[in-house]
Order: structure tokens, then sequence, then C-alpha cells
């Protein structure tokens, strides 16, 4: 979605839009497409504009769909997230070198008159995926010792294996 700035009105623009699943593998690096995946986001936001700078305000909600970090089966994550940035016009060259501040990490820039949303909620989804994906509360992941699957079946492996290069230790009392 793009927002050609001057057509900005002085009430702002209210603005909802849906985007699917190949809309996302489209923006993300190859490195990315197979990590997750979501079906559509829908997007609400509104755009106000004061002189050169664009505030915009949304909310998206999506579910996002990835691997579960205990027993690698699909993770279905719901995603209902706020956000806000600050898009102001690029002039000249951007220093390399700067220590942000909290008040730099919602602002943009924009150049040419045009706002691009779609790396912005690219950036949101992105933002909401926790670094471990659990299935389930409950989840009792993979057998360390065959791989199997523990939410659906049991298997015979013994809870307590331990490594025969540790074994010596095992008779080894402390003296309190």
């Amino acid at each position: 979605m793009k927002i050609h700035v001057p057509k900005i009105t002085e009430e702002g623009l209210d603005l909802a839009f849906s985007r699917d699943g190949k809309w996302l593998r489209e923006l993300l690096p190859a490195e990315e497409e197979d990590r997750f995946s979501i079906e559509r986001v829908d997007v609400a936001c509104s755009v106000r504009k004061v002189r050169d700078s664009v505030f915009v305000e949304g909310s998206l909600d999506t579910v996002i769909e990835t691997d579960c970090s205990l027993c690698l089966e699909k993770a279905r994550i719901p995603v209902k997230s706020r956000f806000h940035y600050t898009f102001v016009p690029r002039r000249g060259e951007v220093e390399e070198e700067k220590e942000l501040t909290a008040e730099d990490m919602d602002v943009e820039y924009y150049q040419e008159e045009t706002i691009d949303l779609d790396p912005i909620i690219v950036e949101q989804i992105v933002l909401q995926i926790p670094i471990r994906v659990v299935c389930r509360e409950t989840c009792r992941g993979l057998c360390p010792q065959c791989g199997i699957n523990l939410n659906t079946s049991s298997c015979t492996c013994s809870e307590k294996k331990i490594d025969e290069r540790l074994s010596v230790l095992k008779d080894l009392k402390l003296k309190s």
C-alpha cells in the first residue's frame, strides 16, 4: 500500500486493507520464506500530516503459522498488534553512525513524496514472532533418544540415560 503524501487531506486518511500470504512471501528475503507463513493480514490505520511529517497509527490482525520449537509440528499464533510511525522526508545524506534513541525507532524516511506501508507491515509481523514458538503450553516435544513426538505417541526409551563418559561420577560422594 503506497500513500502519496500530497494527497493526504487536512482531515487525514483512514485506510483499511488486507493482504494474503503470497504478498508476504514476495516481500521476505529468500532465506526467510519458509520460516513462517500467514493466510492473510488485515490492517487498519489512520494517516495524518503536519507540514512535511506524516503520522501513521494502525493495527494489524493475522495468524502466523510456523514450526513448534519442541515438537516441530505446525503452530498457529494469533497476532493483534498496534503500531505508530512518524515519516519525515529524506534530506541529503544520512549519517552512517549515530546512536539511536527510543524516539528514533519510530521514525522512518520517505522519498519522492511516497510512503510505502508494505515494509512497515512486514516488520510488524516479524516482530510479533516469539523467539521460542510452542504449539500449546502442554507440548511434550520430541524424545531426545529416538525422536518420537511425545504428544502423539510414547516411547520405551529410558528416562535416565547416563552418558557413559560420566558414569564414574555416579559413585562420587560429596562431604558436607
